[in-house]
């Protein structure tokens, strides 16, 4: 007699009563969600109040609705608000990438980093100062998007080189082998043009500031492309938990759903990698936190990666507005805020299966 299929893959189906469990714990994922949603139109509403110069709410969301020409209106449309957009999709992106690739790896500690995003766009930009004398965010940014898309595809063909089946751990071992490799020569080359040097050191950090709205179109193009792929992979990445053998048996075909899910990470995070900076923190801190929303089912894991992620970039962007005279990038407040946050899930009694 055939074995019964693993709860894993279809966790809400419970025999004669699945309907009605179904939609229970359905509608107890879903408020959860919703009020993270709240939570972040509240956070971006912040993120237009807040800053060197502090508006009111009112003001914020007249200027919004109806502006009127006035300075803070013009502070508020032309510079806050392509900031808060920029938050959202470049977290939203982290985030869901972040998740996609310690689902596929079956490794909690995993992010886009491991799969030389980073070193792809790093190198990418140091040709790009150094080499061809382009200067300025919106001059390289391109070129970051492109080597981190490069990188990535490198990665999967030396990972893959061989191998009759794709391997989760082949791919780790090949991300951070040529991510090492990328970086060193990235390091290198900067260090014989000092302009590129600055111009990587200000990208490295990650930063949400003085970016152009130029980079919104590209980028939302970009991020809704990853969402759709990223929800096309939610079935087999709940079937690749359970093992390759287990996917294999239930007639999912794993090396496809891999070459999709990285495909998801590869537009995902080069595209926000590229407009934000190397913010490698968040992809690992966001799905984390996701998961003890969502529990083991990567469907929900991904939705509320998608919202918590902006959530925590916004909040990072926020507070380093506020915490010292000037600006603290929001690289840098991801990474405070992120290290307590990881300790107390390290310590909890009960992990959350990955």
């Amino acid at each position: 007699m055939a074995s019964p299929m693993p709860t894993a893959v279809n966790p809400e189906n419970r025999g004669p009563d699945a309907e009605p469990a179904t939609a229970s714990i359905t509608l107890r994922r879903l408020l959860p969600l919703l009020g993270l949603v709240a939570l972040l139109l509240l956070t971006a509403l912040c993120s237009l109040a807040v800053g060197s110069k502090h508006i009111e709410f009112s003001v914020v969301i007249d200027a919004l609705v109806a502006p009127d020409g006035s300075a803070d209106h013009a502070i508020i449309r032309d510079s806050r608000l392509p900031r808060a957009i920029l938050g959202i999709l470049a977290g939203s992106a982290l985030g869901i990438a972040g998740a996609l690739v310690q689902s596929m790896t079956r490794n909690a500690l995993a992010e886009p980093g491991i799969l030389g995003v980073n070193a792809g766009a790093s190198l990418a930009i140091v040709i790009a100062v150094g080499t061809f004398g382009i200067n300025g965010f919106n001059g390289y940014v391109w070129f970051a998007f492109g080597g981190a898309v490069l990188a990535t595809g490198a990665v999967y063909l030396v990972g893959m080189a061989g191998a009759r089946s794709s391997d989760p751990v082949r791919l780790v071992l090949a991300g951070v082998a040529l991510g090492a490799v990328l970086s060193g020569i990235g390091t290198a080359l900067a260090l014989v043009h000092p302009s590129a040097f600055d111009q990587l050191r200000a990208w490295t950090i990650g930063s949400l500031e003085g970016r152009s709205g130029e980079v919104l179109v590209p980028l939302t193009a970009a991020v809704l492309l990853g969402f759709v792929l990223a929800a096309c992979t939610g079935r087999s990445l709940n079937a690749l938990a359970l093992g390759d053998d287990t996917a294999l048996a239930l007639g999912y075909k794993v090396g496809r759903a891999r070459v999709l899910i990285l495909l998801a990470v590869t537009v995902l995070a080069g595209a926000a990698t590229a407009a934000v900076g190397a913010i490698s923190f968040l992809g690992l801190m966001a799905p984390h936190l996701a998961r003890r929303f969502s529990g083991p089912d990567a469907r929900w894991m991904l939705a509320y990666t998608a919202v918590l992620a902006p959530i925590i970039l916004l909040l990072a962007d926020v507070l380093g507005r506020v915490i010292i005279p000037g600006e603290l990038e929001a690289g840098v407040v991801c990474a405070f805020i992120g290290a307590p946050v990881l300790i107390l899930l390290a310590r909890r009694k009960k992990p959350v299966a990955v």
